[in-house]
């Protein structure tokens, strides 16, 4: 009978360096997607590489208000995290016993990070019904540390974890200067990230900032810019689209700056499967009715000051106040409310989609400028002419 042959351990660099270059390639993968998470709130013709579908769109999860906690983005969240470990596993690099490296230290925040995971995942399963490939990617490097800091803690720690833990917390109070300086670190970025990270994601109009002229077309749709304008653009939205939302308030921007320049016509869309017979599945359940409200406001010569509150609203978030934008906008809530039963409301509204589809249009937010149709942003070389001969003010 053979006898069996021992197992023999990994030298301890292979485990190290395994364990710091998944920490790293985790930071690498934070970043892209802070910046995408940027891009998406700020780049108007922007869509990341894994935005495929309607299940698999990393898009859709960074638009979802779960991707930013406590008022910073997740993914900057996870880069400061992904920092602090890597920082704590410089004086890990070295095997030796005792109170010299922070592998207990490191498990504990890979747990927490694993955690952090699975309620990210259920999240989107649950709530955002969309996932991101590079999300999925981080919980994967995730799970993956803390098998590996678990591993290195079994094979090289001879100790329980609580005594490792205590070890650890001796070793970093042992030398006070090297304490106060990391403490001092931790707390001054999270104050910063706390108190003045930029809050790009708040997207919302300057509707009542200046007053611009506004109107009804010949064929009874609301505009607002220029009287005579130079350009005239039709937007076709569905008000629970994140980018008819980014694209809306971008042109009203654009609007403020080239007021006797461009004029922009409003028409509704809504990806709604009880309104628009494209759609055959529950999708933005609700923006039917959010357009037939907008088309009240329009017949009462309020159209832009309910139109950008019901662009603001947050569905998911559960912040549809009717009673509130009604009384903001100068409504009886229950004449407004009553909207969605009115039979001339439903047919013009069934006329907007009649015509988008007319044109090909099949999603929002769709363009028409001079009989060209343009689907999720209007390039800049449309704008660059007119915007050239006007003058910005």
């Amino acid at each position: 009978m053979k006898s069996q042959k021992e197992i023999k351990t990994l030298p301890y660099p292979f485990y190290f360096w395994t364990v710091a270059a998944l920490a790293l390639a985790s930071l690498a993968n934070a970043v892209y997607l802070a910046i995408s998470h940027y891009r998406v709130y700020t780049d108007m013709g922007y869509r990341s590489f894994c935005a495929v579908s309607k299940a698999i769109n990393c898009d859709t999860v960074s638009q979802s208000p779960f991707s930013v906690f406590l008022n910073v983005p997740v993914p900057v969240w996870g880069i400061v995290g992904y920092l602090f470990f890597l920082v704590l596993l410089i004086p890990a690099r070295v095997a030796v016993a005792g109170k010299s490296r922070y592998w207990p230290t490191l498990f504990g925040i890979a747990l927490v990070f694993s955690v952090y995971s699975i309620v990210l995942a259920l999240i989107t399963s649950v709530y955002i019904h969309s996932y991101c490939i590079m999300c999925i990617v981080s919980y994967a490097g995730n799970f993956a540390l803390l098998y590996f800091t678990w591993l290195i803690c079994r094979r090289f720690g001879h100790m329980s974890l609580g005594t490792g833990l205590k070890n650890d917390f001796l070793f970093f109070v042992d030398n006070k200067v090297r304490s106060i300086v990391f403490l001092a670190t931790v707390v001054m970025t999270f104050v910063i990230l706390l108190a003045f990270f930029p809050a790009y994601w708040k997207i919302s109009s300057h509707a009542f900032d200046k007053v611009f002229p506004t109107g009804i077309t010949a064929e009874g749709h609301p505009w607002i810019g220029a009287e005579d304008p130079q350009l005239t653009i039709t937007e076709f939205t569905d008000y629970q689209c994140f980018q008819c939302k980014k694209m809306h308030f971008y042109l009203r921007e654009l609007i403020a700056s080239y007021p006797d320049t461009i004029r922009l016509v409003h028409r509704n869309f809504p990806i709604d499967h009880t309104y628009n017979p494209l759609v055959k599945d529950p999708f933005h359940v609700g923006s039917g009715k959010m357009a037939l409200f907008s088309l009240y406001a329009a017949e009462a010569g309020k159209f832009w000051e309910l139109s950008d509150m019901l662009f603001e609203v947050d569905i998911q978030k559960g912040n549809f106040n009717l009673r509130g934008m009604a009384k903001a906008a100068g409504f009886d809530v229950v004449k407004l409310a009553q909207a969605v039963n009115d039979k001339k409301l439903q047919y013009k509204l069934l006329v907007d989609i009649r015509e988008a589809m007319k044109l090909g249009v099949s999603g929002t937010p769709a363009y028409l400028i001079d009989e060209a149709v343009y689907v999720g942003h209007v390039p800049e070389d449309v704008f660059n002419e007119v915007m050239g001969q006007g003058d910005a003010k």
